[in-house]
């Protein structure tokens, strides 16, 4: 999971939408949180996990832990596919403002 963004994505269910917008006021990195269980990842439109070890790593959720509900399909794969097709590389190339939160998804049609 990456940073959250201040965009205000509306989220399965209410639980959801708490749990993933935690506002820790002693925590600025939400893998520091034990509060916040639940990331957004707005660019790749993925749900996980957080696993606080002292990483930024999370387990990727297929469904609601709360009400059930099947999330989105992950867009990650796309997201490299349309840097790559752009001629970007994301480990090494400055990558575009559009393409850190979910606004590049609204540029793209659907497969």
């Amino acid at each position: 999971m990456e940073e959250k963004t201040h965009t205000m994505t509306e989220h399965c269910c209410e639980t959801m939408n708490r749990l993933v917008d935690v506002d820790c006021d002693q925590h600025e990195d939400p893998f520091d949180c034990p509060d916040t269980l639940i990331g957004f990842s707005a660019k790749f439109q993925e749900y996980g996990l957080l696993i606080h070890d002292g990483g930024t790593s999370s387990i990727t959720v297929e469904f609601c832990p709360w009400c059930g509900r099947r999330l989105p399909e992950s867009q990650r794969d796309r997201w490299f596919d349309e840097l790559e097709r752009r001629g970007i590389d994301p480990w090494e190339d400055e990558v575009p403002a559009e393409f850190q939160d979910e606004r590049w998804l609204a540029e793209q049609p659907q497969d």
